[in-house]
């Protein structure tokens, strides 16, 4: 483990040797940003939508004890989005799709031999292939975490307003109760840590690729498991030293 992490700072050392011209590099960016963002966009819409109607839906139905107010099930609805469902959950499925995606590409070239291509032609690789990845990547994903809580939010609110028998004015009065926007930036530091995990671990995965079209599966795989597990330790340790000073 300490070999492979020695090895994963190297190849994010290596990014920033040798850079590729400014303008080149700004068009690669833009294009991962497309990428990344833009055809990202749906699978989060959807996603959001549901997670945030299924969440209202079960704590409506837990919601017998008689001195609990309805308000609770906004507040509740909105303090899970944002402080864990937003970020955390969508950035597991974030993985599954851009993580594996990156991995698969990176593989592919590696392969291939276009990696050893370009850097026969003294082309610093790690800069034009993976840097427009990673910062592409930590500038989309929080936009993306945006959306996904207000959909999700908006979500709540529809399941509330039509599959249950609790007042959408309650859901809305427990939305403006007690909100604090420190909770938004909270969510938004941890969007920039994921999309950084994401983003560099996937591409580390598939820049060391060896072997075959086999093996390029494998390190999608891989590229998966260790970005969600990263996220899931980042949350933690992120969640502790922002919120400490709560509990």
């Amino acid at each position: 483990m300490v070999k492979a992490f020695s090895a994963y700072l190297i190849f994010l050392r290596a990014m920033f040797g040798n850079p590729i011209p400014y303008r080149m590099f700004l068009s690669r960016v833009a294009k991962e940003c497309i990428q990344v963002g833009v055809d990202s966009l749906f699978i989060v819409c959807i996603i959001s939508i549901f997670m945030g109607g299924a969440t209202c839906i079960q704590l409506a139905s837990q919601l017998t004890n008689p001195f609990i107010t309805k308000d609770f099930i906004g507040i509740a609805v909105r303090n899970m989005t944002i402080s864990e469902l937003g970020p955390t959950v969508i950035g597991i499925v974030f993985t599954g799709k851009i993580g594996s995606s990156m991995a698969s590409e990176l593989g592919t070239m590696r392969i291939s031999e276009q990696i050893d291509a370009l850097e026969i032609m003294g082309v610093n690789a790690n800069n034009y292939l993976v840097l427009p990845k990673i910062i592409a990547t930590v500038l989309m994903y929080p936009f993306l975490v945006i959306i996904a809580m207000f959909l999700s939010i908006y979500g709540g609110f529809l399941s509330c307003k039509w599959l249950t028998s609790i007042p959408p004015q309650a859901y809305i009065n427990g939305l403006r109760n007690a909100f604090d926007a420190y909770d938004v930036h909270v969510a938004i530091y941890k969007s920039l840590v994921y999309g950084f995990l994401i983003s560099s671990i996937a591409c580390y995965k598939g820049f060391s690729t060896k072997g075959g079209s086999l093996d390029v599966g494998k390190s999608s795989t891989s590229a998966v498991t260790n970005s969600g597990i990263a996220i899931l330790i980042a949350d933690l340790f992120l969640v502790y030293g922002l919120l400490s000073h709560r509990i």
